[in-house]
């Protein structure tokens, strides 16, 4: 007796209603913590770039990111963050991600040059249309890295298995549920990312003159008020798609012609009567070319300006398929015998003469209701300055003018120098008159021998950096020009023309954890388990009796009973 009242004390204690609490506790603690973490991997990533002009805002809007991955065909909501490779994206399945999903994280390719023309036609038309617009969701870029793709392959491949499985006939619903409950997923997490405006946001513009050596210092100022002037003008790409600094050719370019300029004015016989202006600036298209206009501003009194000529684009990036071309961009047609009508003819003879480059004039009307300039240009010809920009692209929206991604620097660098050497003859044509233009000077090749452009030179000013990080820029003005200012636009504190924003660098962390399903399995499982031992403890005294009951068996029936009649028999005679 004394057995069955230690179980009926021991049942009590879960009588009590401690099982209902378990119950109720134990399924939510469980789907409240964290997934089991199966591996972890950790990768730096940029955030895409975001940055405002004119009060419109571009690029990535957010930062934060801590959601489950999936693949481009299995995400849903805006709980999955879509992981995949940039090549694989459509314009059409980033609209929708845009819209409807919580996060995106691109995998760049490993080798643009590579690709076909097709495939780079498709990256700069997705690159195109991400940065045409604001993005809602966190959007983050990988350089190319083999355990990141050994991921992404592997959520497209659970994806492309588990898509099989569905549309397999044969497979029961009890195995899909089984498949779905031991398959794996992955979480993403990124860490150390913001997306607070830039307080100190600035752009540099850099100018270095050229004037001719033999005028003494007593003439200086009346030379560079009566001699006339030629601005060469530039921008530099700082980013783009990501905080990334592309190939900039035309900021070679541009120090390739100030070096070959450099020469011919410091040698007293052969420098010509005209001032040379270099201008680079560091906002492009992205920002609607606000260094220029600074410059502008603060530059009222520009006088005997022939013409300003600017770089944009000058070497066709990403498209070495198609033939060497370049167009004059202009807001109004050039009248007879005016300067740019006469550099004009001058660099359709260089341009034949050298590789049958095509030069074609473009025309194209400044619009001020647009919200961006088409070209450089016309922020000089809104001052009523007459310019032109020389570019490989015939259309300002092209995809490959605002692109990142580098292609064959080779191929690049070779481009580069044949434009360089082409602006150049025009432009020296163009200032020695009627020397460069007397009989039998068309086959006169001004920069030749020791004058020729060097691919070296080119080549060391193709990955020119922001004059913010570094002095290179400035150093390389003061090289080859006098007069070099450096000057910094910075946005209004109320109404800024521009601004650009922190946080391009981060750190995804890739867990590879259970799917939520597992933890749905996972809980059914310890509620039946805790509901079993309930019934088992609430009924065992009951259980007790009947598992006594068959346990003795009756005296006669009994072995062990019979022989202990026996033995007491045998004792008493």
């Amino acid at each position: 007796m004394a057995l069955f009242e230690d179980a009926d004390n021991f049942a009590d204690i879960f009588r009590g209603g401690l099982p209902y609490y378990l119950l109720l506790a134990l399924p939510i603690l469980i789907i409240c913590s964290a997934n089991p973490v199966l591996a972890s991997s950790e990768f730096t990533v940029q955030r895409m770039s975001q940055f405002d002009v004119n009060g419109v805002s571009y690029g990535c809007r957010a930062s934060a990111l801590s959601l489950e991955a999936k693949s481009l065909y299995t995400w849903s909501t805006s709980r999955h963050c879509v992981v995949a490779k940039f090549q694989d994206v459509t314009i059409d399945q980033f609209k929708e991600i845009r819209q409807k999903a919580g996060g995106l994280v691109l995998l760049l390719p490993q080798n643009i040059s590579s690709m076909n023309s097709e495939d780079k036609e498709h990256l700069n038309l997705l690159e195109q249309a991400m940065m045409s617009q604001s993005i809602s969701v966190p959007v983050y870029f990988s350089e190319h890295n083999n355990e990141l793709e050994k991921i992404v392959n592997d959520i497209s491949r659970n994806a492309a298995s588990s898509n099989k499985q569905k549309n397999a006939r044969s497979d029961s619903a009890l195995n899909e549920v089984f498949n779905s409950i031991s398959a794996n997923g992955y979480q993403i997490i990124v860490t150390g990312a913001s997306h607070a405006n830039n307080k100190n946001s600035k752009i540099s513009i850099v100018q270095g003159e050229l004037a001719p050596t033999k005028l003494n210092k007593a003439n200086e100022e009346q030379l560079n008020s009566k001699l006339p002037l030629i601005i060469v003008a530039g921008h530099l790409n700082t980013f783009g798609l990501y905080n990334e600094s592309p190939l900039n050719a035309d900021a070679a370019v541009l120090m390739a012609l100030a070096d070959l300029f450099s020469k011919m004015h410091n040698t007293p016989n052969a420098a010509p009567k005209y001032r040379l202006l270099f201008l680079l600036s560091e906002s492009g298209p992205l920002l609607n070319f606000q260094g220029v206009k600074k410059w502008l501003d603060e530059n009222v009194q520009l006088q005997n300006v022939d013409f300003v000529l600017c770089l944009d684009t000058v070497t066709q990036a990403l498209n070495a398929d198609e033939d060497h071309q370049l167009f004059m961009h202009v807001s109004k047609p050039p009248k007879e015998n005016t300067p740019t009508n006469a550099f004009f003819k001058h660099l359709k003879k260089a341009g034949q003469k050298y590789r049958n480059v095509t030069i074609e004039g473009v025309h194209k009307k400044i619009n001020l209701a647009d919200q961006q300039l088409a070209w450089q240009h016309e922020r000089f010809s809104i001052k009523r300055l007459s310019a032109f920009t020389l570019s490989s692209l015939k259309s300002p929206k092209h995809p490959t003018r605002t692109t990142i991604f580098k292609d064959n620097e080779e191929e690049i660098l070779e481009r580069a120098q044949l434009k360089a050497k082409i602006i150049a003859e025009a432009l020296a044509r163009y200032i020695y008159g009627d020397n460069a233009n007397a009989e039998g000077s068309d086959d006169l090749e001004v920069f030749a021998g020791t004058m020729q452009i060097s691919p070296k030179l080119i080549k060391s000013y193709l990955n020119l950096q922001s004059a913010l990080n570094n002095n290179d820029l400035k150093n390389a003005f003061e090289k080859y020009l006098k007069n070099v200012k450096l000057i910094y636009e910075k946005p209004d504190a109320r109404e800024p023309d521009f601004m650009l924003y922190e946080g391009a660098y981060a750190t995804l962390n890739v867990y590879r954890v259970k799917p939520a399903v597992f933890d749905l399995f996972l809980t059914i499982l310890i509620c039946a388990y805790l509901f079993s031992v309930y019934f088992v403890i609430q009924y065992f005294p009951n259980m007790y009796q009947v598992f006594c009951k068959l346990s003795l068996q009756t005296p006669e029936s009994s072995p062990t009973h019979y022989n202990h009649i026996e033995r007491n028999k045998s004792k008493t005679n």
